[in-house]
């Protein structure tokens, strides 16, 4: 047969024979530095300018919503401070309060399901700590490029080992909120031991499943899967729980520590227009952070689902570091104008907030699928928005957690200065 000629395989099947020659050539580079040549992709005059000039602009993005943040709010508290001064001086004025100051009975009352809400602050924790011990390692320069798999393992071993992050955040929160004496600690627990892992082993079965029914290389053995069952049984549940305890025992004998006394009857909620409600809200504080990591969010996809190699761990850490900013400042912002127009809900809202941009990650999803990813046929599909889905929801909980934190802080700073009857 001529290997130059075309073969026709529409009309039934053909054997065809492949051959290929090797030339062996003796080259004095270290087998560790052997793939730096095709990791030099990512430092190409043009690719690494546009690297920077993505860092650039999320720098400006930060430093305009920090200072405009700073003035606004710094502007606007004063103001508040001042007033609030005047009124409890004045004890012959009968203007009614208005503004923030107004729900400090009910700013502190808990969440609906704060059991759950506190595994997601716990969890978010943990995930948070994960992330930031993998981009240490990668900056580090600890994962070789030639092994994709690598830092797969490390996510998974790391993710075991910090599993004590989520149950000390989670019960202690839920301790502190509820008093430690409290009977249903160890649901919390639960809750937070299988918030994430059940999502992703539901996930993980569906998909395995499907690439078994195609015969694809994708599917994991039975003794890897049990492998990863016992880890989590004997190492991440195990922390978990040791986590818990220790969170509980710091817990007891404190309280919230509020700054104002929570009212036994919730506040009436005034109406307000459309543009300040939930879903406009969430929409702004993902679309800003998002904006801030849209240039490397494409390259890490093209890295995870492509066949490029991402090295510029260095310039993935800043872009992090500006994200977790981003959300910080936007969160902190949005509950402030929430509670002046006495709508004291801002504890889910803040988690939701922060949060959401895991929720546009998503929706960048099928743009680069349908657009960019060349992508098709089922076993890809359900491959690429299946993990997607699980990297955007460990997203939410993971900035949601910081916008939660964030606003915590805020919150309490602001009703300590006032003097609150």
């Amino acid at each position: 047969m001529d290997p130059l000629q075309r073969v026709d395989l529409s009309s039934g099947s053909r054997k065809i024979e492949f051959s290929y020659s090797v030339r062996w050539l003796h080259t004095d580079v270290p087998f560790e530095e052997r793939m730096n040549r095709y990791a030099q992709y990512s430092f190409l005059p043009q690719s690494f300018e546009i690297h920077w000039l993505s860092i650039i602009n999320s720098f400006v993005l930060v430093l305009l919503l920090t200072g405009f943040l700073a003035i606004i709010l710094m502007r606007v508290l004063k103001n508040d401070f001042s007033r609030y001064t005047r009124a409890n001086e004045d004890l012959e004025d009968d203007e009614e309060e208005t503004g923030w100051k107004l729900v400090h009975g009910d700013v502190f009352r808990l969440p609906p399901c704060f059991s759950i809400f506190c595994a997601y602050v716990g969890t978010g924790a943990q995930l948070f700590t994960l992330v930031v011990f993998i981009l240490v390692l990668a900056v580090m320069n600890m994962f070789y490029p030639g092994n994709r798999g690598a830092m797969y393992t490390a996510a998974i071993v790391l993710y075991a080992l910090t599993a004590g992050t989520a149950g000390f955040v989670s019960a202690h929160l839920y301790c502190r909120l509820s008093g430690s004496e409290s009977a249903r600690w160890a649901w919390n627990l639960v809750l937070s031991a299988t918030l994430f892992p059940g999502p992703v082993f539901l996930m993980f079965c569906f998909l395995n499943t499907v690439a078994i029914m195609y015969n694809s290389q994708a599917a994991l053995p039975f003794g890897t899967i049990l492998v990863i069952m016992v880890i989590w049984a004997l190492v991440t549940l195990p922390l978990t729980i040791i986590g818990g305890i220790a969170g509980r025992n710091m817990a007891k004998g404190k309280d919230f520590d509020t700054p104002c006394r929570t009212n036994k009857i919730p506040r009436e909620i005034p109406p307000v227009p459309w543009y300040r409600q939930g879903p406009c809200q969430v929409f702004m504080a993902g679309f800003l952070p998002f904006s801030a990591i849209y240039i490397e969010l494409h390259y890490i996809f093209a890295s995870v689902w492509g066949h490029k190699l991402y090295t510029l761990y260095g310039i993935l850490f800043i872009a992090f570091t500006m994200l977790v900013i981003v959300t910080s400042f936007i969160t902190i912002a949005l509950t402030y104008f929430q509670l002046a127009i006495e709508d004291h809900r801002w504890w889910w809202r803040s988690l939701f907030s922060g949060g959401s941009t895991g929720i546009f990650v998503y929706a960048y999803c099928f743009f680069y699928y349908f657009g960019r990813s060349g992508m098709f046929g089922f076993l890809q599909t359900s491959f690429f928005f299946g993990y997607m889905l699980l990297a955007s929801y460990a997203a939410f909980i993971m900035l949601g957690t910081i916008g939660f934190l964030s606003s915590l802080v805020f919150v309490r700073r602001i009703y300590r200065a006032i003097k609150c009857d």
